[in-house]
């Protein structure tokens, strides 16, 4: 038997003991966790200490309280989480590892506050919201009871608004709105960067590329600047039903056909675009495979694929942080000679600074590479 693709038998099961009984449901975790293997019932009674104890311990709670007491419960349980380290890493590199190593067991411990799902995605807990569509924008339709962490359902909830709000996208005058998963335009730099770009002559009545579209925002922005065809790939299931919706409810249907291909489509055109995730590093999950890049795969294999991809007289715009050489991720030289060897030349680059919070925080780990951080466009043509 399957059921949206996966066979149920390979689904993975959450069981415990309640009042006696060995009680099983379905594991839902997106970001991969796997079910944990201790499990006991907790309600409003227990304190913060024992459950953060617990939790570090390797042992799942089953909530059965008041839900807006067991997200209060979550809350304390993050703030015991939050552990300072009494010396600076010799590195940034290091500093980035650490900070890494922190966030995944931070994620571990605050995921072993678990909650109830009937059948319909409700959470059968008092004062409990209603969650059904969040859950089913994600999930599904309904089949069968279910298990998951507060935590994450908290992350469904939030991306559920960001869904239905959208976000702002100055450069683009309008809002995007991101599906769960699929990375969100928050830093609106780089829209601006694509937005104000001479766009090279070459592309008078031909076509330009997308490269991994995401939430379809490049796509968007060029159609605005009168783009008259652009092709638009993603790989990801989310990421092209989210791009699709984006073009449709932007009006750009007519301009943009959004298509699944890892990285290139067929044919030419005359102007590439191409945002790849700035982070060479392994992603600990797979909701964070828009945020790093093992092996700079998608950066390299934009960069190899460009030069025979391009019209005569086109150009690729490479859209990318320098955030990675301020960590010691990656360097200037190892950019400049991928570019180098994939028979490209550089035609210009235009840099800005970011505008989010963090880049003024300096109480974040990582702050002394974030100060100096530059998002760029890099303009690239053949040699």
């Amino acid at each position: 038997m399957r059921c949206d693709g996966i066979a149920v038998s390979e689904r993975p099961q959450i069981s415990w003991k309640e009042k006696g009984e060995l009680r099983t449901a379905l594991w839902r975790s997106e970001a991969g966790v796997p079910p944990p293997k201790r499990v006991v019932i907790a309600d409003d009674r227990i304190t913060a200490d024992v459950a953060f104890r617990m939790a570090c311990e390797g042992t799942a709670m089953l909530w059965r309280g008041d839900f807006q007491n067991a997200r209060q419960l979550l809350q304390a349980m993050g703030r015991r989480a939050e552990k300072k380290s009494g010396k600076p890493a010799p590195s940034a590199a290091e500093a980035f590892n650490l900070h890494r190593m922190a966030q995944a067991q931070r994620a571990r411990t605050l995921g072993m506050l678990l909650v109830p799902f009937a059948a319909d995605h409700g959470v059968p807990l008092p004062r409990a919201p209603d969650v059904r569509e969040a859950c089913a924008e994600v999930w599904g339709p309904g089949a069968e009871t279910s298990v998951a962490s507060l935590r994450e359902l908290l992350g469904l909830i939030g991306a559920h608004e960001w869904r239905k709000k959208g976000v702002p996208v100055p450069a683009l005058g309008e809002r995007i709105h991101p599906h769960y998963g699929v990375f969100s335009p928050v830093r609106g730099e780089y829209a601006g960067l694509v937005a104000e770009a001479p766009l090279p002559a070459a592309l008078t009545g031909s076509r330009a590329f997308d490269i991994g579209t995401g939430t379809g925002i490049l796509a968007a922005l060029l159609a605005k600047r009168g783009v008259a065809t652009i092709i638009a790939t993603e790989r990801d299931t989310r990421a092209l039903a989210c791009a699709r919706e984006n073009i449709a409810r932007l009006g750009f249907a007519g301009q943009v056909e959004v298509v699944e291909a890892n990285l290139y489509p067929e044919g030419r055109a005359a102007l590439v675009v191409c945002n790849p995730p700035w982070l060479p590093a392994r992603p600990s999950s797979p909701l964070e495979h828009a945020i790093y890049d093992p092996d700079s795969r998608m950066l390299f294999g934009f960069l190899d694929g460009l030069a025979a991809h391009l019209a005569p007289g086109g150009e690729g715009w490479l859209i990318l942080s320098d955030f990675a050489e301020h960590l010691g991720l990656r360097t200037r030289d190892g950019l400049l000679a991928a570019i180098d060897k994939a028979g490209l030349q550089v035609l210009g680059r235009t840099d800005v600074r970011p505008h989010h919070p963090k880049a003024a925080d300096s109480s974040d780990p990582l702050h002394a590479a974030r100060s100096k951080e530059l998002t760029s466009l890099w303009r690239l043509g053949t040699r």
